[in-house]
């Protein structure tokens, strides 16, 4: 598969510097800035960053810092992973989006979802009872948008449009979009029905109890007569020189973001034996190179996706080591699973 795309992604995670202290949210931006400049550098296809309203995360707007990285890079693709439409309005989405495109000539994707968290709908005025519907309608008004002509669209969540005109309009006609599921089959057929591409977030357990969502977007994009995208997959890892290096660097962080939330959902704490028992045979992509590299390829070839991300942020990991995962993705972890790809 040599036309695999191989990512990064970032929430922003707010880091510290290298004497321990966390540094400020501003500073964490500009540290995306320079890791997303390494990874243009060292040809990472991709880095999509998503958008968060929590004190933990430093990036609300991934299209605004986005557009600072268009700026110093070259070639590397510049998306959202995701961008909470739900809690957003779709034209302003599409015009702050293809803003981007213009920027970088061409390089903006923008990845919709309805959000993990819930922060944003309050932020934003949103009542929750309404998270379904604000999805849906907002998606199939972002839909219309994509064919840069007068759009009329009335629904439930906002104000009619008749005849509107929306700019700027990309150079290439289209904003490469894709949707984010994080495993519901109503959402993979919604994304079928819509033509777009499809972006699985795996974020726990074996990768390949995924794969009957895969099948089952390709399946209903054939029935409902839309085009079957390849599938795009993203899960959480590092890349250190060893793989003890990167278990120690990774997990005491991971753990308290995986325990923070989980204090909110009713999850038990983590123990580090599930942690390791994740690393082993489930969707955390931490070790050495090559051992990051052979997941990663066993993956890709397991549910013959097409895109492989890698969110390699977690917590307050400090700076340097982030840097230097960065580093290792783009240098040794890309040919060795290109390279991998090419193996029977």
């Amino acid at each position: 598969m040599t036309d695999l795309i191989l990512g990064l992604d970032t929430f922003g995670d707010v880091p510290e510097d290298d004497t321990g202290r966390l540094v400020s949210h501003a500073a964490a931006i500009r540290q995306v800035v320079e890791e997303a400049v390494l990874a243009d550098e060292l040809g990472v296809d991709a880095i999509a960053l998503g958008e968060h309203h929590r004190p933990e995360y430093s990036i609300s707007t991934p299209e605004t810092v986005l557009a600072g990285i268009a700026g110093r890079t070259s070639r590397i693709r510049l998306g959202s992973g995701v961008t909470v439409l739900s809690s957003d309005d779709p034209v302003r989405v599409f015009q702050r989006f293809a803003t981007v495109d213009a920027l970088s000539h061409g390089r903006a994707e923008v990845i919709l979802g309805r959000g993990s968290f819930t922060e944003s709908f309050p932020l934003f005025g949103y009542d929750l009872s309404d998270y379904d519907v604000l999805f849906e309608e907002k998606l199939d008004l972002f839909v219309k948008l994509l064919d840069e002509q007068p759009v009329t669209w009335s629904g439930t969540t906002r104000p009619a449009l008749t005849g509107a005109e929306v700019f700027p309009r990309t150079e290439s006609g289209r904003l490469t979009t894709w949707v984010g599921v994080g495993g519901s089959p109503q959402s993979v057929v919604r994304t079928a029905r819509h033509g777009l591409p499809l972006m699985l977030a795996i974020i726990g357990g074996q990768p390949e109890r995924f794969a009957p969502y895969v099948e089952l977007y390709r399946r209903a994009a054939e029935q409902l007569g839309t085009v079957a995208h390849p599938v795009g997959m993203h899960s959480p890892g590092f890349v250190a020189d060893t793989d003890e290096q990167a278990k120690e660097l990774f997990y005491p962080h991971y753990k308290t973001q995986r325990d923070r939330i989980g204090a909110l959902r009713g999850w038990p704490p983590l123990r580090r034996a599930e942690f390791d028992a994740e690393v082993a045979t489930g969707s955390l992509y931490v070790g050495a190179p090559e051992t990051v590299a052979r997941k990663i390829a066993r993956a890709v070839k397991a549910l013959g996706v097409g895109r492989f991300d890698l969110i390699y942020t977690v917590g307050a990991q400090p700076v340097s080591p982030r840097l230097r995962a960065v580093e290792l993705f783009g240098a040794k972890v890309l040919p060795m699973v290109r390279d991998l790809m090419t193996e029977k």
